[in-house]
């Protein structure tokens, strides 16, 4: 695939990244934030389509989970090929293509979206827009390798939050055709996506650059897979951003079959969660930059356990201001908590080198290089708790006609994450060598 490469990429150096990285990365980071967005959007699209199915499409809530679940299956698996796609094609050129694959699934839904489809119709249209939650990878793999270590959490919260903003977004323009227009004109929705798609494959064609010095790397992706911290990360990031896309997912369906909200009520509040909690991951980003990715991890996940028992109490309880008050508060500790795991990512690897005796520029070498690896399987084990979530109120609402079973039990998993964190990167003496001192930040 033909495309505008950059031979020499060394944002280390400072005179480099002062004359010309700072500016190409910068650029790259804008319109990569573009594409991932969309992709977000498509990705959660069946968050807004089942509030337009009503009683005359024949489906019931459990059914309607499913069809989230399913988005969310698909999205969690496809991000590990795509993590290693940015290599293999280049980070301009794979955006390019990512984008205009999305046009696939919204068309698709575009022409099954009406009463008498079969229900395993809308599964597969469903499982097609997965392949949006797979720009994310890409996205965040390609920004990674264009922005020095002392940037990274600030550049990767940025991404991705502006990424995650494309799940309010596509919320608000169904709320504005469920105001407008009623509950019965979802292909308006989709029609509003296909400029949209074109928009950002052309410009990154315009404007993106590949990095040739990025190659897919199979030892380093070997090294990080038997690394141990690959694995407690990708279980932090099921708590952080697991919870992030799978309530975005469900929280329309909870207000719907647990409140008995119209599709209009629910999708006017559906969208406010997810924006606060994407607009607040680069402050985690920045947080973890200055304070250490640990601390402000340990901090979020006290916090979310605190906001659940909120979430449980008004469940219990049938009071849905409280109940909208604690969710709200914990999308907001999700985005924070995303800014904050991702940061710790190359931090722990970097740390890591600098502990076995590398200097400086070898020890940031080999934290981009298997922080690049880890983060697409971190990214995929963290989207599967979407999944979780979403068959967890599947089965709590089969069995209760409620989620306070469901929320139980994710109360239950952040008392865990609170303890993994504090075991592994903070308890003195530090049983791992992830306490090295970073100079600007600490793990």
């Amino acid at each position: 695939m033909a495309g505008r490469w950059i031979e020499t990429w060394e944002p280390e150096d400072a005179t480099f990244w002062r004359e010309k990285g700072e500016r190409v990365a910068r650029r790259n980071l804008w319109f990569s934030v573009l594409s991932e967005h969309i992709g977000f959007s498509i990705w959660t699209l069946w968050s807004v389509m089942v509030l337009f199915m009503g009683p005359e499409y024949g489906i019931d809530p459990a059914g309607k989970f499913f069809l989230i679940s399913t988005a969310t299956l698909v999205g969690a698996l496809v991000r590990v090929p795509y993590t290693f796609a940015v290599a293999r094609f280049g980070g301009r050129n794979w955006t390019i293509f990512s984008a205009v694959s999305l046009l696939v699934p919204t068309l698709a839904a575009f022409w099954v979206m009406e009463p008498g489809t079969s229900y395993a119709t809308f599964v597969a249209v469903a499982a097609l827009t997965g392949i949006g939650g797979g720009n994310f990878a890409s996205s965040m793999t390609n920004i990674n390798a264009f922005f020095p270590l002392r940037k990274k959490g600030w550049a990767l919260g940025l991404n991705a939050g502006g990424g995650n903003i494309g799940v309010p977004v596509v919320q608000l323009v169904g709320l504005l055709v469920i105001g407008t227009l009623g509950a019965s004109h979802p292909r308006i929705v989709l029609g509003v996506y296909v400029p949209l798609i074109v928009l950002a494959a052309v410009c990154a064609a315009l404007y993106m650059d590949n990095l040739r010095p990025v190659k897919n790397d199979t030892g380093a992706a070997l090294e990080a897979v038997r690394d141990p911290h690959t694995w407690i990360m990708a279980a932090l990031y099921i708590g952080t951003f697991g919870s992030f896309i799978g309530y975005s997912f469900a929280f329309g369906l909870v207000l719907q079959t647990q409140f008995g909200r119209t599709p209009l009520q629910a999708a006017s509040l559906t969208f406010i969660g997810p924006l606060l909690g994407s607009l607040i991951r680069p402050v985690g980003g920045r947080l973890a930059d200055r304070y250490g990715g640990a601390r402000i991890t340990l901090a979020t996940f006290a916090a979310m356990a605190a906001a659940t028992g909120v979430v449980i109490h008004a469940s219990g309880n049938a009071s849905l201001p409280v109940f909208l008050t604690g969710f709200t508060a914990l999308f907001v500790l999700t985005g924070l908590g995303n800014g904050s795991t991702y940061k710790m990512i190359p931090g722990i690897f970097h740390a890591k080198a600098l502990a076995r005796g590398l200097d400086a520029e070898a020890a940031a070498a080999h934290g981009r290089r298997l922080s690049g690896a880890a983060m697409g399987l971190i990214g995929a084990v963290g989207a599967l708790g979407g999944l979780a979530i979403n068959l967890a109120f599947r089965q709590s609402f089969q069995a209760s006609g409620t989620g306070t079973a469901a929320f139980w039990s994710f109360l239950a998993f952040y008392a865990v994450c609170f303890t993994l964190t504090w075991a592994v990167y903070l308890r003195r003496p530090a049983p791992v060598p992830t306490r090295v001192q970073l100079g600007y930040a600490e793990v």
